[in-house]
């Protein structure tokens, strides 16, 4: 499982427990009817599109978090590269339960493996630049663990998890604080009443933000959003290595890499996320 702070037992847990209460409710009373008590089986999850899977640690959990007599055997690991026709794992145990687990197992994956296929190929892009691809807050409410794990799966970056673990200073919280300088002198005072230490990220739209953000100091980050290649280059220079830079704002899959080349440290893609469409899988009796 890749290290993450977001990844814990406790989180983990929660997840599938709502997701399989709102999928089973008093019951699955489909398997309660049709399935006698006693009955065992085995399925195997079939890939049907090329990709990266991932979900598979997840799967397993499921199945035993659904029931504990239920056994996974893995065949392909989250992160591996597969062709129609692959079997990722098996599971065995009373079949009630596979059944019952079946279709979030599914869901689970098949989007979690799409998210990594996508995180993976823009990756690709990135070869041979200093540039690596973050993702964004642009998730599924209730389903951003599951979201950004993929994309680590992928080989992607997460950027912050929520508002909590990082500030981001965007264009609306600089316009409503009266400019860069105010509203970075407003966070410092801030997290010193808190006494916390939070990462500081602050979103510029023109060269003379940049400056501004340099000359408030004390940040971690600045995201350079919708600027063309050209302008990019010119950030690039003229913060000359003093932060990180992140490229943000409507970068697809064929303007990627001529933003890497600009020379920037991150490019932030929401796309990842939002708009990946999904590896097509099956779990079936055998």
């Amino acid at each position: 499982m890749p290290a993450a702070p977001y990844l814990t037992p406790e989180a983990l847990h929660h997840f599938i427990a709502s997701a399989l209460a709102e999928d089973v409710g008093d019951g699955d009373h489909s398997a309660l009817a049709a399935i006698p008590a006693e009955a065992r089986n085995r399925a195997q999850l079939l890939v049907k599109d090329p990709g990266v899977l991932a979900g598979v640690a997840l799967a397993e959990l499921i199945f035993r978090q659904a029931d504990p007599e239920l056994a996974l055997s893995v065949r392909l690991p989250d992160g591996s590269r597969v062709q129609p026709g692959d079997v990722a794992f098996t599971v065995e145990g009373p079949a009630r339960s596979i059944l019952t687990a079946e279709r979030l197992v599914l869901n689970c994956m098949q989007r979690m493996s799409g998210i990594a296929t996508l995180t993976a190929r823009l990756t690709g892009l990135l070869a041979g630049t200093r540039a690596r691809l973050l993702d964004t807050r642009k998730t599924t409410p209730n389903f951003r663990l599951c979201e950004k794990w993929a994309v680590l799966i992928g080989g992607g970056v997460n950027h912050r998890f929520g508002l909590f673990d990082e500030i981001m200073l965007k264009d609306n919280h600089v316009d409503y604080a009266g400019g860069i300088g105010p509203a970075v002198a407003a966070t410092h005072a801030y997290l010193r009443q808190l006494g916390r230490a939070l990462p500081i990220i602050v979103e510029t739209r023109t060269l003379a933000e940049v400056e501004a953000a340099l000359a408030a100091g004390g940040i971690t980050r600045i995201l350079l959003d919708n600027m063309p290649p050209a302008v990019l280059r010119e950030a690039v220079a003229l913060v000359a290595g003093r932060l990180p830079l992140e490229a943000s704002g409507g970068i697809t899959e064929a303007t990627l890499a001529e933003v890497a080349a600009t020379g920037v440290d991150y490019i932030s893609v929401g796309a990842l996320t939002h708009s990946a469409p999904i590896l097509d899988l099956s779990l079936k009796a055998y």
